[in-house]
């Protein structure tokens, strides 16, 4: 599955709203099969701050661990966001 996280807004700021983001997609994740992979594609995103991630990234990863799976971005603030939560966590993302 590909998840476009511009569906969420262009500019993904805030503790608050990525906490919002991701209730408002769990009832997408309970229908996924347990081997289902979900891509990440962050294209339309113009900002992405490592709160909103932290609130929304990092549970995902917690959750499907190897099947979350970002695609390549070449947007300085979600590269520089991606850095900043795989140091945090202590933990790396699956990338393609």
């Amino acid at each position: 599955m590909k998840l476009q996280l511009e569906k969420f807004g262009k500019t993904l700021i805030s503790r608050e709203l990525g906490s919002e983001a991701l209730k408002a997609f769990q009832p997408t994740l309970r229908d996924l099969s347990k081997d289902e992979e979900i891509e990440v594609d962050f294209s339309g995103v113009l900002t992405l701050s490592p709160s909103w991630a932290d609130e929304f990234l990092s549970p995902l990863l917690n959750q499907l661990g190897d099947k979350l799976i970002l695609l390549p971005s070449d947007n300085l603030s979600v590269q520089a966001t991606l850095k900043i939560l795989q140091e945090a966590n202590k933990r790396s993302f699956k990338t393609k």
